[in-house]
């Protein structure tokens, strides 16, 4: 019987460790995020609002992109390849599944970055109503710099003429600019404007997110797996020493009995007296 029961306490244990392990797992995950977040943050504080300087200046020639880059304000100068114009679909803007429209510029020193003009609402059919062209001609504009994003992992694709995703290499296959830079080009401004232009795309939000207190969560509720497996032992053991106690004791050692064991001899005494007034009555 002991050795069941050590078994049994045993197997409590083991699933209480098991848990623990998972929600450690799960808590360092969250601060791994946690501190993603906070870089990403920081990164956005010193990079959006710097002063624009030349492209070259952060990209040289032959040079690629640096993540440390990123928001960093650059100074463009070239044209459009407007024949070029993509659509990135799906994008979350304005509180609609947007459109946001991607025009390869070739650079003065002959290279190409896509830019990104800002975005569409959607239209009636599988594309937004009108898309407003970009200016022609020789063009200054001033951008942040975007790194490329990866293709969907669910493997969804997009009509002809659009991307799912801001995926670099895409757009150099379907436009056929082999050249194109590693990072785009968020638009601030163009110069010369184009009488109409889509929606400027908001800056992002700098907030700490869920994960630090969702950490937090995970290591209480390790702790808390502990607490309740103890719990649970602890009430077993206890019922076990109650449940030990000889039916026939004389009242003597009832009288000497842990004040819990009487409670429970009186509560069954008066139920049996119950029952015979209830069959003599």
């Amino acid at each position: 019987m002991m050795r069941s029961r050590a078994a049994r306490w045993s197997v409590y244990v083991l699933i209480a460790i098991v848990f623990a392990v998972a929600c450690a797992f799960l808590s360092h995950w969250q601060f791994e995020r946690n501190e993603e977040r906070a870089a990403g943050n920081a990164l956005i504080e010193q990079n959006y609002d710097a002063e624009p300087v030349p492209l070259a200046d952060l990209i040289p020639l032959g040079a690629s992109f640096a993540a440390g880059d990123e928001w960093r304000p650059v100074v463009l100068t070239g044209e459009y390849l407007a024949d070029d114009q993509l659509l990135v679909r799906n994008r979350a803007r304005g509180g609609t599944s947007a459109f946001e429209v991607l025009v390869p510029f070739l650079l003065d020193d002959g290279r190409i970055i896509a830019v990104d003009r800002g975005w569409l609402p959607p239209g009636e059919g599988d594309s937004p109503d009108a898309v407003p062209s970009a200016p022609e001609g020789e063009v200054t504009i001033v951008a942040r710099l975007k790194p490329g994003e990866p293709l969907p992992a669910s493997g969804r694709s997009a009509p002809q003429g659009q991307l799912p995703t801001i995926h670099l290499r895409s757009v150099a296959e379907l436009t056929g600019d082999a050249t194109i830079l590693d990072a785009y080009a968020l638009m601030v401004s163009e110069e010369p404007s184009a009488s109409a232009a889509p929606n400027a795309i908001d800056a992002p939000e700098i907030e700490p997110g869920p994960h630090l207190s969702y950490a937090i969560q995970w290591i209480l509720f390790a702790i808390m797996g502990f607490v309740f497996i103890g719990y649970m032992i602890r009430t077993e053991v206890r019922a076990r020493r109650e449940d030990a106690v000889d039916p026939d004791e004389d009242d003597d050692a009832l009288e000497h009995a842990p004040k819990g064991r009487r409670r429970r001899r009186d509560r069954d005494a008066d139920a049996e007296d119950a029952l015979l007034d209830a069959e003599h009555g």
